[in-house]
C-alpha cells in the first residue's frame, strides 16, 4: 500500500504546483490587463482531470487495502484537498474572464486587489508546504490569514455601499476579483484543516 500513498502524495502535489501557478497567471494577467481566458480554462480542465484521477486513486486504495487510522483518514483528507485545488483553477479562471466581462480597465485602481493578492498567493503556499510537511502549526495559521483577507474583502464592499466614487465597471470588477480570492483563500483553510485532521485525528 505505500507505493499507492507514495503515488496519491505526489499526484496531490502535481496538483498544488498547477494550482498555484493557475493562480499566479490569473492575478498577473489581470493586473496588466491581459486576456489568457482560453488558458486558464486549460489549467481548471486539467486540474478537474487530476483531482478524478485522485478520486480513482483513492477508491482503489480504500477498497484493495481497507486501511484504518492515519493511512485512511490521508486518503479520505486527499480527496478533499484535491477537490480544493480543483476550486483554485476554477476561480483563477473565473478571475480571467472579468476581463471579458468588462473589458480595458486600465484606468482602474487594482491596487486593493494586487495587494490582497499577495497575501492570498502566500496562503496558498502556506497551505501547500503544510500539506507537504504536515506541519500542524502552518496549518492552523491560515485562520488567522483568512480572518484578515475576510475583512479586506467586507470592508470594501462597505466602501461600495456607502457610496464611495469609484467608477462603476471598476467597482464592479474589483469586488468579483476580491470575492474570488476570498473564496480562494476559504479552500485554502479547507486544505489546512485536512492536513490537521490527517496529523492529528481532530476536525476543525
Amino acid at each position: 500500500m505505500d507505493m499507492g500513498l507514495d503515488r496519491l502524495q505526489n499526484a496531490i502535489v502535481d496538483m498544488a504546483n498547477l494550482a498555484q501557478e493557475s493562480v499566479m497567471k490569473a492575478i498577473q494577467a489581470y493586473a496588466k490587463g491581459e486576456k489568457i481566458t482560453q488558458e486558464a480554462l486549460k489549467r481548471a480542465n486539467e486540474l478537474s482531470m487530476l483531482a478524478a484521477e485522485v478520486e480513482e486513486l483513492a477508491v482503489e486504495l480504500l477498497a484493495r487495502y481497507q486501511p484504518v487510522a492515519t493511512d485512511l483518514r490521508f486518503i479520505k483528507s486527499c480527496l478533499e484537498i484535491a477537490h480544493g485545488f480543483s476550486r483554485f483553477g476554477r476561480y483563477a479562471y473565473d478571475i480571467a474572464q472579468v476581463l471579458e466581462i468588462y473589458g480595458d480597465l486600465s484606468e482602474c485602481d487594482k491596487s486593493i486587489v494586487q495587494d490582497l493578492s499577495v497575501k492570498v498567493t502566500n496562503m496558498i503556499q502556506t497551505s501547500i508546504q503544510s500539506f507537504k510537511t504536515r506541519n500542524t502549526k502552518l496549518a492552523r495559521s491560515l485562520r488567522e490569514e483568512d480572518d484578515q483577507v475576510d475583512k479586506v474583502y467586507l470592508d470594501y464592499n462597505r466602501q461600495l455601499a456607502a457610496g464611495v466614487k469609484i467608477p462603476l465597471r471598476c467597482a464592479l470588477a474589483s469586488a468579483l476579483v476580491l470575492r474570488y480570492l476570498e473564496r480562494i483563500a476559504d479552500h485554502a483553510c479547507y486544505i489546512g484543516d485536512s492536513v490537521i485532521y490527517i496529523a492529528t485525528a481532530t476536525k476543525v
